[in-house]
């Protein structure tokens, strides 16, 4: 059997895999809580996997780590493990219980909705809808760059049809079967990426003698060009890529900060805890989904790290930071390429399928609903939904092929800057939501403003030139809106009028009520 052969019935196997459960789950799917929120009745492992799966895409795998691998080396594992520590630990731990929570006592199918119930305005809900729209397109056609090179290189099948393909199994299994398909396909997206990411980094240090011999090596390079970067501590002295903290850990914090604490505010991250049926779950889901990341996260980030053993074959000028996976896999087995191309698929396409759900959700529930057909049915807005789940998939197929086409390089860029944007943007309001009923109107007014038009300035070239040196690029800018927010929200807050006291304390009496709970969850008074 030849080597196409093979790697062509792998990736028949995937698509019908995840068909298959796109039909099985379309029972869940018959009215808009089941398709959205798969009844809040998911459980912890499908949690844990569709949360880590949707936060690592393509993007990460071969963009970032590949990128900040070169320019960091090792330390750039850092990343990775934010992402397990704070993208994942912390966020269950913070954000899970308290999100399931509230927004189960409002009715809140979506981050706008939640936005428009706790703070009593209509207006608010619309305008997150507005930023949820405009900043999810860039970051969903996005999910496609990172599969070019990959899929050329595995099937030497030209791009377009790998663009078309993804979007059209996507489109087939969210439509059919809602959240539900794309959590159980999640879950198996997810075996596919910690089985492969485990391989791959086995498969390119043994291809450069072994761990020991990769370290070694790579403690060799050396970089001039590395001593003319502002902030950095170290100069171009062999062991620098190899180091603790590598060449400037800095801007690797920025990185860390922009890729860990970003999905606090993420609304594709968060709808996540929606979900999730009871506290078990949650308890289950925080372990299983902070060890996802370990592997998933720290492994792409670790094997990025030695990114420049294999510089002989990578040109970064001309082809740019998205060459250097794919360099370093180009000469595994057939069958080892197919499984990281797959790995690649399965990662886009869990992250696509839970942006198209917050999108047409949003689009759907917070805008057309509430705005233009009050009283649209339940069987209208699954009908809404669904259709717009074809045309935001269709979109950024269109804006991918185009990107690919004309070699525009702008597009790619914006991910970053959607991140940047739609974390700095709703981070700081929906974390003091959760948990400080002095939180005001206004003060997520002023943080939805000062994310969103923060990270516009930064992709404008004239008002770019305005901001500080620092801040101008999509990493720094969006770590600092995020982390300004966190003191934007209380600032404003104590400065404007407080909210009406009846209201909130109603709204918060849902982390009052009673429930039983069995001895091994607690001791109980009598316990002495």
């Amino acid at each position: 059997m030849s080597a196409f052969v093979i790697k062509l019935l792998l990736l028949l196997g995937f698509a019908a895999l995840m068909i298959g459960v796109g039909v099985y789950c379309r029972k869940h799917s018959t009215d808009v809580n089941g398709f959205v929120l798969g009844g809040r009745s998911v459980g912890p492992w499908l949690t844990a996997f569709a949360y880590g799966t949707s936060y690592f895409s393509a993007v990460v795998f071969v963009g970032y780590a590949g990128q900040f691998g070169w320019r960091y080396g090792l330390a750039a594992t850092w990343a990775g493990i934010g992402n397990a520590l704070i993208g994942s630990l912390l966020a269950w731990a913070v954000l899970g219980r308290r999100t399931r929570i509230m927004t189960q006592h409002l009715d809140s199918a979506t981050m706008p909705q939640f936005f428009g119930e706790r703070f009593q305005s209509p207006a608010l809900k619309i305008a997150a809808s507005i930023i949820i729209f405009i900043f999810l397109i860039p970051y969903t056609a996005s999910l496609y760059n990172g599969l070019s090179r990959l899929f050329g290189m595995g099937f030497n099948i030209d791009y377009s049809v790998c663009i078309i393909l993804m979007a059209i199994l996507t489109a087939i299994y969210v439509v059919v079967g809602g959240y539900m398909a794309t959590a159980i396909n999640d879950f198996i997206q997810g075996i596919i990426m910690l089985v492969g990411i485990i391989m791959v980094i086995a498969a390119v240090l043994l291809s450069k003698g072994g761990f020991q011999a990769s370290l070694a090596g790579l403690g060799e390079v050396t970089d001039p060009a590395v001593a003319a970067v502002p902030g950095v501590l170290n100069d171009a002295t062999p062991g620098i890529f190899s180091s603790f903290l590598g060449p400037d850990p800095l801007n690797l914090l920025f990185v860390v900060i922009l890729t860990s604490l970003g999905t606090w505010g993420l609304p594709q991250m968060v709808q996540k805890f929606y979900a999730i049926t009871n506290e078990s779950a949650i308890q289950k889901g925080t372990v299983i989904s902070t060890l996802f990341a370990f592997v998933v996260a720290g492994g792409s980030y670790f094997l990025g790290g030695f990114g420049r053993l294999f510089s002989n074959k990578v040109d970064i000028a001309a082809n740019g930071y998205d060459s250097i996976i794919p360099a370093m896999l180009e000469d595994l087995h057939p069958a080892l390429i197919a499984l990281v191309v797959i790995l690649v698929l399965a990662a886009s396409m869990s992250t696509l399928s839970s942006l198209v759900i917050a999108s047409s959700s949003t689009l759907t529930i917070d805008f057309l609903k509430g705005n233009f057909m009050k009283n649209m049915s339940e069987k209208k807005q699954l009908f809404f939904i669904r259709v717009l789940i074809v045309v935001f998939i269709a979109i950024s197929a269109i804006i991918a092929l185009i990107q690919y086409k004309s070699k525009v390089t702008f597009i790619a860029q914006l991910m970053g800057i959607s991140w940047g944007a739609l974390a700095g943007s709703f981070l700081a309001p929906f974390l003091y939501a959760l948990y400080w009923k002095r939180t005001t109107k206004l003060a997520c007014w002023t943080c939805f403003l000062f994310g969103s038009l923060l990270m516009v300035a930064d992709m404008i070239p004239a008002t770019k030139a305005m901001l500080p040196a620092f801040m101008q690029g999509p990493i720094t800018c969006g770590a600092i809106a995020m982390l300004a927010g966190l003191a934007i929200v209380p600032v404003v807050s104590f400065l404007s009028q407080a909210p009406e006291s009846a209201i909130v304390e109603k709204i918060f009496s849902c982390y009052d009520r009673k429930v039983v709970v069995s001895v091994k969850t607690s001791v109980g008074e009598d316990a002495q």
